[in-house]
């Protein structure tokens, strides 16, 4: 079932550093870090400064969080620790892996906003701001009436510019005193303080629902700031920051140049007091480049004194003990610069020099060579910085002309005029505030610590710069480049890193924080990218200290989404501005909308429990910000209705700029504007100039839009979607996916001037589906007759000649806008309104809310009331429901609950061939593919990839939404079939009844829904019929058990021999055709999708190392036993068939299959309660004697023991025969020789033997295919002799026999064989004794090159391995190195010695441990090929038509083996062995369950090729592999 609780998951992965990636949640959510893959299996510790419940934040206070792991066991897919989140802010996290820090990153909690009297909440996505200049409000007791046009127009919450003094400059931004308010709201008789201004912004939230926020100005001060004065340490002054001093004398000497222009003493060069063309510009470049830069001689600075430098080299070099300790020949001489930065200042390590020029003796002739050498280096050192400071120079002149260009030519510059000493030819970078002097005399200055204190720089914008570095700080040429945009009127703060660095200026802040947010539910950071992020840290730590739901918001001109989330992921940005304005038509504002928030509409739902996904920051969309371009110059005044509805329709927070609404025709400017806004009045004329009412502009449809804005936000309509209808018309969508409500509205955008520019009179038809409940409202812009505008003196008035005629709440035949509607239908069930306008003029919008038609509504509401027994969410637009089909009356967990487990691998899986054995076959989906399997799994597959991404485009959902065939395809195959089943797509069908009834668009979402609901209670109930360790188990365990019932099922014709009659407990069916009884067994299939159906489903040798994981393990114990006895029954030759052909057409070719079924055996009768009962068990014979016929079940009957015994006493005769039919028929490929079978044990060493070098009698069984290659009838691996994997598993069931008789359990004990005419016993324990004596002297390699037990010293080429056979026709083949030996070290661990077991795996790990499978063959091998082509058909006798099968390429289940060796073995290596040994473990597996969370066919393929890459001719799931991945959990 589905939680109610929102939880997101955060996968911790090695080394990632996700500082760049924004994670946002909301307070109540809980978040699980869980380990990633390459994590899994290895101790890591997740840490973060989130505090405990009730604690106060501290940045710089982590604390480590404790690990939960729900199954406490075998693998870490569950493992998580987590925080539940009720604090809103940013957050660091990171995690170390033992004592390495690994990665990590922050997330951001959002604030809970509170409004209004009773306290409400105000969602983020329902914000409306305004924003006020401070400034123009006027005198405090006469803001009220000023404001109230925010709260008429509809806003919820205001902006104010800062309130505190203003520097001399009057702009909104340069502050005198951060901890004062300004004066200027004070009369002459009454001041006012914070407090007034907290009253009122408190009195603003409870009785007129509106939040305020203010601005904080970190960056500088104003120039005139009392404070500066008195702790210039505050600023970039010259004494603190020196490296500034070349760039104060270039500022000086541009200063005095700008004067002298002023007075007219350039004339004659050719500069008059007003700049006006080229030529002018062309001039002052001239003279910079031959006056100004010879004059101040700025390389000075960079330079070292040569006279004084040869002088001293002269005097160290004569000195009568001179010593050189030169530190490093690499260091060459270097010019050191003075930290004072005084002119010719610089110096050089005179030990370098030293050691570069020495002379050759000690004469004067040689000393003075010397210092000559010495002064031409000081030269060229010098003249390298001369060049430097060339280059310098060169931008700032380029940047000073373009300075100068904007400001008096430009055609969009603000055309300055004459050159004064008001308006300079440059702005100044520094404060002066002494008298004027010559300029030489103002240059001694800077080394006067008591004057040079009070020279400080100006702060300002650096265009294209890197945001995180600071561009006052040395290692900057900022300021000598002359790249700054400057604020003459504000002096950049200098706070260093820490408060430390600079206490007093910290401290002052952070009270001006305090102040603000004591009174205010929200900063605005301005000019954030410019403040230094340790600063803003600190100050909003202090602010939400006091405020802990802090509303911030920022505007960041990084240019890069990665570097703003720098910001907004550090300081916990709640919404960055966004602006309209930066649009360039109607289309582009469109995408933005889109950009900026909500879902598609008919999204997916997505479950509570998920990824945590990237996020883009929340935006504050903006149709105008304060700081911009006036929308009616750029646009026109007919442009503001419609793209302020635009943008109002977004979903996220949206706001506008007071004088916006009243169509203020030009920029209110933060500088110069000194009038104030007007106030609101409802009676007051249109020319009233101090006045507004709703007739003023479009303030009456700003407060419909503003109203509209917030009842989306507030009721979920969270799905969008932008139409552009034509190049200016824009229409938005939002959609309700609870109550299937849109509303929708259409705005003709006038980004041209409608009374210059041609807008057509044609306007497309819209299609609108569904059913227009009515026109929320519309609006146009028009004219009316009243005097021009005029720009009034003392208020900010509007265009007084436009307003708009708005109409709410009416019926769409009343609409003025809307010529005719008619009504289409699309399908059965779905209407589509076709609109026609007549009145769309540009400047217009319309807005409609509407609704599904009302038959669909229906259908939706029963959809949802029957979805809430799968999850909560769909309690919100359901409908009570009486007259539905009886079946949903059933709760489906109760219908499906019937089911057994093979009737669920008919549901859920069935690849292809499967289904078209029973006459169907998988969906296909036009244009796309064939779905992996014909069940559920085969459509959730798909879902799983689509949902997370609301792939809404893709193939799937395109071919839902256009016809009801894959609908119908998933209820009428199960329909088709008997029982429960039939009942489970009758359920089905019933819910698709409502699905068809629905509009297309809406059908993928819901049929997701339905589906999902259905899939996870299938599985719910798969898991109930399974065992304790499956059901407690982890979710890798849970899904890997899944296997078993994908892989384990009944066809239309059972693939298993029949049991025999009297057996207990067999299932049995009617046969369709027959209507007669018949036995339905369930088989495993060895893999899908090559082996699944017909006569290569089963095999024996897959399906007995792939039964324990499968059928034992996951409790299905009756399906194990039926498998084991009807295979039992198929014995022939004392051998099990290899490929099974239902026993019929059965193959004995393998020698191996006998020894896995013993194995199954042994293992069914241990894990199995009472498992030794099925030792009696009778076994219905089909071949009585080898060359008997086929025998009827029932007719020859055996207890199991017998069969065993049997087995045995073949092996110790010796088995020889020729398959039958042998030649083509059979076999196509197969030598003649191939088709004689021998097995046997040898006497003296008890190993069982056989094979011969045609035919391959193990797992390993390629046989060439390729006359080109000449390979054909050859096996690549013959592994003829006693192969090691059959002697251990052989070891294994001779031990467990002698186990049984010994206690009388099981009736033999020894076999008896003919030999040379005598009748011979060997008993059980002489058999498992000579197989234990030899086994480690004759396979293990020994160390010692001179061991006597090595036949074939000459052919080791590695130590310390087990051989992987003994006795191969083809001695090499001993030798090589292959996984097989693991297999014997889990069977019968007895065989090895602890020691050398382990360094045998050792070396297997370092050769052939891939990430998912074992390399079949050493890599170091010469035959070694990691990549399988079974297409391939070439010359290359190793590799033509996939010869290397089994040389190279890496197969899966034999990593189960390898690390249950491992896991055992580690244990008698001691305790740190064995835990390092499961961290490896945990680590291995990880790879393998994120495979098997991605993979479609939800399992683990047979091999990969070489380091895991994807292999196209592997099945894509394979029975053995995730048996003895199972196996291995199993284990741990």
């Amino acid at each position: 079932m589905e939680h109610s609780k929102q939880i997101r998951i955060l996968l911790l992965n090695e080394m990632e550093k996700l500082e760049k990636t924004l994670f946002r949640l909301e307070q109540g959510f809980e978040l699980q870090f869980r380990l990633g893959p390459t994590l899994q299996g290895k101790a890591v510790t997740v840490y973060t400064n989130y505090p405990f419940p009730g604690e106060a934040f501290n940045r710089e206070k982590f604390r480590s969080l404790d690990w939960e792991n729900p199954t406490e066991k075998e693998d870490d897919s569950d493992k998580y620790c987590k925080l539940y989140l009720q604090q809103s802010g940013s957050f660091q996290y990171y995690f170390l892996q033992g004592n390495e820090k690994s990665g990590g990153g922050y997330i951001v909690v959002d604030p809970i906003l509170h409004v209004g009297a009773d306290n409400h909440v105000l969602p983020l996505d329902c914000v409306t701001l305004q924003t006020f200049l401070a400034k123009c409000l006027g005198p405090f007791d006469e803001w009220e009436s000023r404001l109230r046009v925010a709260k008429e127009s509809g806003y919820n919450m205001i902006h104010f510019t800062p309130l505190q003094t203003l520097g001399l400059s009057r702009s909104c931004y340069s502050l005198a005193n951060q901890l004062e308010l300004n004066p200027d709201f004070s009369r002459p008789n009454k001041k006012y303080t914070w407090n007034d201004v907290g009253q009122l912004v408190e009195k603003l939230k409870k009785e007129w629902n509106i939040l305020c926020i203010t601005d904080v100005v970190y960056n500088h001060t104003a120039a005139n700031s009392k404070w500066i004065q008195e702790h210039p340490e505050c600023a970039y002054n010259l004494v603190n920051s020196p490296h500034l001093k070349p760039a104060w004398v270039l500022d000086r000497a541009l200063w005095h140049f700008s004067c002298d222009v002023a007075e007219g003493k350039y004339k004659e060069k050719g500069i008059p007091v007003l700049i006006e063309n080229d030529q002018h510009m062309h001039c002052i470049r001239k003279i910079i480049w031959e006056d100004i830069f010879p004059k101040i001689r700025l390389w000075e600075f960079f330079q070292v004194d040569v006279y004084k430098a040869v002088e001293q080299f002269r005097r160290l070099l004569t000195q009568e003990n001179r010593r050189v300790t030169k530190s490093d020949p690499k260091q060459h001489l270097k010019i050191i610069q003075d930290v004072e930065y005084r002119r010719l200042g610089c110096t050089v390590d005179m030990n370098i020099a030293l050691a570069t020029f020495i002379p050759h003796d000690n004469g004067p002739a040689a000393i003075e060579e010397c210092c000559n050498w010495f002064h031409k280096r000081i030269e060229e050192l010098n003249s390298e910085k001369f060049q430097l400071m060339n280059y310098h120079q060169e931008q700032a002149v380029n940047c000073l002309l373009g300075n100068v260009f904007y400001e008096r030519l430009a055609g969009h510059g603000p055309k300055l005029g004459p050159v004064t000493r008001k308006h300079p030819l440059v702005t100044r970078y520094f404060t002066f505030p002494f008298d004027e002097m010559a300029f030489t005399t103002e240059e001694s200055m800077i080394h006067l610590p008591n004057k040079a204190c009070f020279l400080m720089a100006h702060n300002g914008w650096v265009m294209g710069d890197d945001p995180l570095r600071n561009f006052a700080e040395p290692g900057s040429e900022v300021y000598l480049r002359r790249e700054l945009i400057c604020w003459g009127d504000s002096v950049k703060l200098r706070y260093g890193n820490k408060p430390e660095d600079c206490p007093y200026l910290w401290e002052h802040m952070k009270k001006y924080t305090e102040i603000i947010a004591t009174y205010f539910q929200g900063v605005r950071l301005d000019n954030c990218h410019s403040t230094p992020l340790c600063v803003a840290e600190y100050m909003l730590d202090a602010a939400r200290k006091l405020q802990p739901n802090l509303y911030v918001v920022a505007e960041l001109f990084t240019g890069s989404e990665d570097l703003d989330n720098v910001f907004v992921t550090r300081l916990g940005i709640s919404s960055l501005i966004r602006e309209a304005m930066s649009a360039y038509n109607s289309h582009e504002e469109g995408r933005l909308v889109y950009r900026y928030g909500g879902e598609p509409v008919g999204s997916f739902v997505q479950p509570c429990l998920r990824p945590l996904v990237p996020a883009i920051a929340h935006a504050l969309f903006m149709d105008i910000t304060h700081d911009n371009e006036c929308p009616i110059v750029h646009r026109s005044a007919y442009d503001a209705l419609p793209s302020s509805t635009v943008v109002s329709m977004a979903c996220c927070a949206s706001g506008s700029t007071r004088g916006y609404d009243e169509l203020v025709p030009h920029q209110i400017s933060v500088v110069s504007e000194e009038r104030f806004y007007t106030k609101w009045n409802p009676g007051a004329s249109p020319s009233n100039t101090g006045e507004v009412n709703f007739q003023s502009g479009i303030i009456a449809a700003r407060c419909a839009i503003n109203k509209l804005h917030q009842e989306l936000g507030a009721k979920g309509y969270i799905q969008v979607y932008v139409d552009q209808v034509d190049e200016d018309i824009v229409a938005v969508t939002r959609h309700s996916p609870s109550i299937h409500q849109s509303v929708v509205a259409v705005s003709r955008t006038a980004f041209r001037n409608p009374k210059t520019s041609f807008y057509s009179k044609e306007v497309p038809q819209m299609c609108i589906p569904g059913k227009i409940e009515e026109v929320v409202f519309e609006a146009r812009t028009i004219e009316r007759n009243t005097k021009p505008y005029r720009k009034d003196e003392n208020s900010i008035n509007g265009m007084p000649d436009i307003t708009v005629e708005i109409r709410e709440h009416i019926q769409l035949n009343e609409s003025k806008i809307v010529k005719q509607a008619g009504i289409a239908t699309k399908g059965p069930n779905e209407y589509i309104q076709e609109i026609e306008f007549e009145n769309l003029s540009p400047g217009s919008v319309i807005i409609f809310r509407v609704s599904l038609d009302p038959h669909a509504q229906v259908a939706v509401g029963i959809l949802r009331s029957h979805l809430i027994q799968f999850s909560p969410h769909f309690k919100s637009g359901s409908l009570p429901v009486d007259n539905s089909d009886p079946i949903l009356k059933i709760p489906f967990a109760s219908i499906a609950s019937k089911l057994t487990l093979v009737e669920l691998n008919q549901i859920l899986y069935r690849c292809e061939s499967e289904e078209q054995e029973d006459g169907g076959g998988c969906y296909h989906i036009p244009n796309w593919s064939a779905l992996k399997y014909a069940g559920l799994q085969g459509l959730m597959s798909v879902l799983a990839e689509i949902r997370p991404k609301n792939d809404l485009g893709h193939p799937f959902c395109d071919n839902l939404r256009s016809g009801d065939w894959m609908i119908d395809y998933v209820s009428s195959r199960l329909i088709s079939r008997s029982g429960t089943i039939a009942e489970v797509g009758k359920w089905l069908q019933a819910m698709f009844f409502y699905l068809k009834q629905i509009p297309r668009y809406l059908i993928p979402c819901y049929f997701d829904a339905i589906l999902i609901g259905a899939y996870t209670t299938l599985l719910d109930i798969a898991w109930k019929q399974m065992s304790s360790f499956v059901q407690n188990g982890s979710t890798f365990v849970k899904h890997l058990s899944l296997g078993s019932v994908q892989l384990c099922g009944v066809g239309k014709f059972p693939s298993l021999p029949l049991l025999s009659p009297s057996l207990a407990y067999v299932p049995y069916r009617l046969n369709e055709i027959t209507k007669e009884k018949e036995q339905c067994c369930g088989s495993l299939a060895a893999g899908l999708p090559h082996f699944s159906s017909g006569i290569f489903r089963c095999w024996g040798r897959d399906t007995f190392i792939a039964l324990r994981g499968l059928l034992l393990i996951t409790g299905r114990y009756l399906e194990a036993r039926n498998i084991i006895l009807a295979f039992a029954g198929t014995m022939r030759h004392g051998l099990i068939p290899n490929l099974l052909g239902e026993g019929i057409h059965a193959r004995y070719n393998c020698r191996d299959a006998v020894w896995w079924w013993l194995q199954c055996i042994q293992d069914y009768c241990k894990v199995v309660p009472n498992g030794l009962d099925i030792l009696k068990c009778p076994v219905s014979r089909m071949y009585p004697t080898d060359d008997s016929a086929p025998l009827p079940a029932g007719t020859l009957d055996q207890p199991l023991f017998e069969v065993i015994q049997e087995a045995m006493q073949r092996h110790m005769q010796g088995i020889q025969f020729r398959e039958r039919n042998a030649g083509p028929q059979i076999d196509r490929n197969m030598k003649d020789e191939g088709f004689n079978i021998t097995a046997g044990v040898d006497e003296e060493t008890g190993f069982v033997y056989g094979g011969n070098r045609f035919n391959c009698g193990t797992w390993m069984d390629k046989m060439g295919e390729s006359d080109r290659a000449r390979n054909k009838g050859i096996p690549a691996t013959p592994r003829d002799g006693s192969a090691v994997e059959i002697v251990g598993l052989s070891k294994s069931a001779i031990r467990w026999l002698l186990e049984l008789s010994k206690k009388n359990i099981f009736p033999y004990h020894e076999v008896t064989v003919k030999r040379h005419g005598k009748v011979v016993t060997v008993s059980y324990d002489e058999w498992n004794r000579k197989i234990q004596d030899n086994f480690e002297k004759l396979f293990h390699v020994s160390e010692d090159p001179s061991d006597l037990n090595e036949k074939h010293p000459d052919l080791v080429h590695k130590r310390g391995i087990y051989k992987d056979s003994y006795g191969a026709s083809s001695p090499w083949c001993d030798y090589q190195l292959r996984p097989n030996f693991t297999i014997a070290m889990v069977v019968a661990p007895e065989l090895f010695t602890a020691e050398k077991a382990w360094k045998a795996l050792e070396i297997a790990e370092k050769k052939l441990l891939g990430p998912l499978g074992m390399k079949t063959l050493d890599p170091d091998d010469m035959i070694y090929c990691g990549v399988y082509d079974n297409a391939l058909d070439n010359d290359n006798y190793n590799l033509a038509k996939g010869f290397n099968y089994h040389q190279g390429p890496e197969w899966l289940w034999l990593v189960g083996y390898f690390l249950r060796a491992k896991l055992y073995f580690s244990k008698l290596m001691g305790q740190e062995t064995n835990a390092k040994t499961k961290f490896l473990i945990k680590n291995v597996l990880s790879r393998h369950y994120v495979h098997l969370e991605r993979s479609p066919w939800k399992g683990l393929p047979e091999l990969t090729n070489e380091n895991g890459q994807y292999c196209p001719f592997s099945c894509e799931t394979q029975a053995w592999t995730i048996a003895t991945v199972l196996e291995t959990l199993y284990d741990l």
